[in-house]
């Protein structure tokens, strides 16, 4: 079992990044099950049914989501009927969408999890109690569990990989849109990185124009954000899972930009 997850896709650069290089990667590592998260795949914020579509016809099973999901008014048409579309799992209850979804390649289920923290976001409610509800549930279909944990602070990223080690596959950390070189197996087997990174423009900050971002913080004046054009990454990481525990064996890093050119088999 082996699964490709790609980092935060911002804007048509990232989805211009996905369409060139996900055949690629699919054919070198031939990924299992393949996940994106699209939180910021329409203009920097939010997505739209077609981009959720070109996602799945990329060659991805499952689109995560993050503190975005809804920023697009298009969603509420077809989040509930989007059944690979995760939106995190702890928001209150009776927003739409779904916060977990289940996979089926071959006979085997992965069951894909969105959660959202709360520190320097929204104050939703708690992501550790509401995987402790949720994964009774999931435990009983299958134990390939992968977590997308969509967060600001470091720390709460950490906390969420040691209290979930060794009750899911992998804990990944998503929103920062800057890779850690922290990957690693926890203890109990769970893999863990604190943010996978973005897939979009290289030359921004964030994938936003730099000028916008420098103006703000030299001046303390709003702006409006605008998605960096020019050249482009991709941020992702591979995971490599043992069939018998559901407990992941490795982690790779996946970084493709002009620095760290790809070269597939």
């Amino acid at each position: 079992m082996r699964i490709l997850f790609v980092g935060d896709v911002v804007g048509s650069p990232g989805r211009n990044m996905v369409d060139e290089y996900l055949p690629k990667l699919k054919k070198t590592y031939k990924p299992t099950i393949t996940i994106i998260n699209g939180e910021n795949a329409a203009s920097g914020k939010g997505i739209t049914e077609k981009i959720y579509k070109g996602f799945m016809d990329a060659g991805a099973q499952a689109v995560t989501l993050g503190n975005h999901s809804f920023d697009k008014k298009d969603i509420f048409e077809f989040i509930d009927r989007a059944k690979s579309l995760v939106r995190p799992a702890n928001y209150p209850e009776g927003v739409p969408g779904k916060g977990y979804t289940f996979v089926k390649i071959n006979q085997i289920e992965v069951a894909v999890v969105n959660l959202m923290g709360r520190t320097f976001l929204p104050a939703i409610d708690c992501p550790f109690r509401k995987i402790d509800e949720i994964l009774e549930e999931i435990m009983e279909r299958t134990p390939y569990i992968f977590v997308d944990f969509h967060a600001e602070a470091t720390s709460e990223k950490q906390a969420m990989g040691w209290y979930l080690d060794g009750r899911v596959t992998a804990v990944v950390g998503t929103h920062t849109h800057v890779q850690t070189a922290d990957e690693r197996i926890l203890p109990d087997g769970t893999a863990y990185i604190t943010d996978v990174g973005m897939t979009g423009p290289y030359d921004g900050i964030l994938g936003v124009e730099k000028e916008v971002i420098i103006q703000r913080f030299l001046t303390s004046l709003p702006a409006r954000f605008e998605v960096t054009q020019g050249r482009e990454q991709l941020n992702g990481v591979i995971i490599d899972v043992d069939p018998k525990t559901g407990l992941a064996k490795s982690i790779q890093r996946i970084l493709i930009n002009d620095d760290h050119p790809f070269f597939h088999l």
